[in-house]
């Protein structure tokens, strides 16, 4: 007769064999080490573990709990990692985090060739997720994300600042008020006809939130926006100099230019520059995200700081949260305040307010390194 096989013990039984939590057993088998786990408690468990015959693999995991140990980054298309420098800081962060948590990244896109619109739902059901972090998803996904949460699967939105998203987890800056700043900036040196080069086209809601305070901040000013002043780029710093270029040519005489992001600032810099327009004398330029290369553009980029890295530990420690609903997780700060990163591309580029001549001259390189401006 056929010995009936034992199950492989679980989590939860090492837990109850060591005297601790589920998610305590997890911190120990995963050799998370910041989360304030005595050296005894440590021992317990790996001793439980031990006399149990517990393997701590993917397969087990899977068989016993339910959970695959995957979480899912979405993106809308592969080829944005390729050129957009905020969204590969943001994935390395993510990935940062999930190994400190002894969880993999899966990378999924929605837009590419053979992808059907919202079929992201059904391949992280498929795939068995634990968890995503969505990020820069069109409008048309709304829907799927509510399915997604309707379904009970763990998920954060990057969405700081955004309308609509308050049923979801957010994190991220508020996209319309760290615009707006950006663009009350440029006015308050003196420019009235600011133009507006977005990052990507209007179907995404980030677009429109930092479009909303470009608009608001020149209305505020008692200035209607003027349409002919508007760009839609699309990721890469080559659509932000076909784009620019294509502001220049319906012969609008803006003064300043706002990017909807630092990739698209790049572009844009080229486009002035072959049209014959000095930055900042003829038109002064703001980016978005305060990406490494933009302190080296020529001339360096003035910029609001999005802080993709804190952005990717947030949402990690609101899914974490998540998948370990019994533990004490504190909540992070879910809207991090973006900060106006003031240099020379703007025309206003910071300088010691009265001091000797041969003083302003030996700490110059200590005060031009806190021209940082928090919003």
């Amino acid at each position: 007769m056929a010995t009936a096989t034992k199950a492989p013990p679980t989590s939860s039984e090492v837990a109850r064999r060591a005297g601790v939590s589920r998610t305590t057993v997890s911190f120990v088998l995963n050799d998370v080490r910041d989360q304030g786990i005595s050296d005894a408690t440590r021992a317990k468990v790996l001793a439980a573990a031990r006399d149990m015959g517990y393997q701590p693999n993917a397969a087990a995991r899977t068989l016993a709990g339910g959970s695959t140990g995957t979480v899912a980054l979405v993106i809308p298309k592969g080829s944005h990692l390729y050129v957009d420098v905020f969204l590969a800081q943001l994935a390395a962060s993510i990935n940062e985090e999930c190994h400190r948590h002894g969880l993999r990244m899966l990378i999924e896109s929605t837009e590419d060739d053979g992808r059907e619109p919202g079929g992201f739902v059904n391949l992280v059901r498929s795939r068995r997720i634990d968890g995503l972090i969505v990020v820069n998803l069109p409008t048309s996904a709304f829907e799927h994300l509510v399915r997604i949460q309707d379904a009970g699967i763990p998920m954060v939105v990057l969405a700081g600042g955004q309308t609509g998203m308050e049923r979801f987890q957010t994190v991220g800056n508020d996209t319309m008020l760290s615009a707006q700043i950006a663009v009350d900036h440029l006015m308050s040196l003196g420019h009235q006809r600011i133009a507006y080069v977005s990052f990507a086209p209007p179907e995404y809601d980030v677009v429109n939130g930092r479009e909303a305070g470009w608009r608001n901040a020149l209305r505020k000013r008692g200035i209607e926006p003027d349409p002919t002043w508007v760009e839609y780029g699309d990721i890469s710093a080559q659509s932000g100099y076909e784009a620019t270029r294509r502001l220049i040519a319906r012969g609008g005489k803006f003064t300043a230019l706002f990017a909807g992001n630092d990739t698209i600032a790049f572009g844009a810099i080229r486009a002035l520059r072959e049209a014959g327009l000095r930055i900042p004398e003829d038109v002064a330029l703001v980016g978005y995200d305060d990406i490494p290369l933009a302190a080296f553009a020529t001339p360096p980029l003035t910029t609001m700081r999005s802080d993709p890295i804190s952005h990717g530990r947030d949402a990690m420690q609101l899914l974490w949260a998540q998948l370990n609903p019994d533990a004490n997780i504190p909540r992070p700060q879910h809207e991090r305040s973006a900060q106006l990163v003031i240099r020379e591309s703007c025309g206003a580029r910071a300088r010691p307010k009265a001091a000797p001549r041969a003083a302003a001259s030996a700490k110059a390189p200590t005060k031009r390194a806190k021209t940082t401006t928090k919003a």
